[in-house]
């Protein structure tokens, strides 16, 4: 007769172990099901440029707040300059007004009117008429200047400490403008180095490849530039057709959007402001059917400026990781308006 023996149990630690790996499995299947897909190597180059926007427009926000802030160094230099003087002025009417208060004293008594402005703000004093009766023309007159120059003194110095606090101000923008900027760059460099080496070089490639397409190919027609300035600008720009953009650049070996246009127009004989808030003010405003050869041309509120070329064509210097070129005006983002100089 045969045994028949039943199946041996299996133990506790071995069933927990299975079940463990099942749930583990069933966990990572979920989170695969449910991970977001890594972005496409279009997608990532969307999001970047649009993160390039976001810092063209940060850093036009630092260039304006460096902008103001040399501005009012420049002018807080010139009022201490001024109070220095004011008060090398105050000291020689006071010296004089002691020479006065010595010639009193040998005569017999100080005048108080004169006892006072020796010793402190004669403003009060001064005003009330009952005190002056007691002295001559000459003296009154010397005490009158000596009002009038603590007076300007005491406005240069408010005046300089106000721009001062401004000055603080600025700084602290700077700061945080700084910051923004680097911050939406890292973000950009950050979306970039999820590609593979090869897609990042070919997202390079094409951008290289697009400025010098543009520079080769491009028809700019036959349009006359508004005047001899605006001509010469954009030959000058064209000469740097190739150079790479780099936020705050100036030239001559990069530059950014209003640096560009900026040192063409110096190059023109022209001076005009450094950053795109200002420069809308640099000229006469016109529409997109006045524009000729040489216009400023901005675009996304005012964001962006490049210089017309002809033929719906513009010739900028576009976002970090390209380089000076020409571009469609359909390409580049909205339209604002131009401006053009006149010299």
């Amino acid at each position: 007769m045969a045994l028949h023996r039943r199946p041996k149990p299996q133990s506790r630690t071995r069933v927990s172990v299975l079940t463990a790996t099942a749930a583990a499995a069933v966990a990572l299947t979920s989170q695969a099901a449910n991970a977001a897909p890594k972005p496409t190597k279009s997608e990532v180059k969307s999001q970047v440029d649009k993160l390039y926007e976001e810092a063209e427009r940060a850093t036009n926000q630092y260039d304006g707040a460096k902008e103001k802030q040399e501005k009012l160094q420049k002018e807080i230099g010139l009022i201490q300059d001024e109070v220095a003087r004011e008060q090398d002025e105050l000291n020689e009417l006071r010296t004089g007004l002691g020479t006065m208060a010595s010639a009193q004293y040998r005569s017999g008594g100080i005048d108080p009117s004169v006892q006072l402005l020796l010793s402190a703000d004669p403003d009060d004093y001064l005003d009330k008429a009952s005190t002056l009766e007691s002295l001559s023309a000459q003296q009154l007159e010397s005490l009158k200047k000596v009002q009038t120059k603590q007076r300007e003194l005491a406005q240069q110095r408010a005046e300089a400490t106000e721009k001062l606090k401004d000055l603080a101000t600025t700084r602290t923008q700077l700061g945080e403008k700084k910051k923004e900027i680097q911050g939406k760059l890292s973000k950009a460099q950050k979306l970039l180095n999820s590609l593979t080496a090869a897609e990042r070089q070919e997202i390079a490639d094409t951008e290289a490849r697009a400025s010098r397409t543009a520079a080769e190919r491009v028809d700019l027609g036959n349009e006359a530039a508004a005047s001899p300035f605006g001509a010469a600008a954009l030959n000058a720009a064209a000469s740097q057709i190739g150079k790479p953009y780099a936020r705050g650049g100036t030239g001559p070996n990069s530059y950014d959007c209003s640096g560009l246009t900026q040192w063409a127009y110096a190059e023109a004989g022209v001076h005009i402001s450094r950053v795109t808030y200002t420069q809308v003010n640099d000229g006469t405003r016109i529409g997109m059917s006045a524009l000729k050869p040489g216009d400023l041309v901005f675009f996304n509120n005012t964001e962006h400026v490049g210089l017309y070329a002809g033929n719906n064509q513009v010739l900028h210097a576009p976002y970090p990781g390209a380089y000076v070129r020409y571009e469609s005006m359909s390409t580049i983002g909205s339209f604002q308006f131009g401006v053009r100089v006149t010299g």
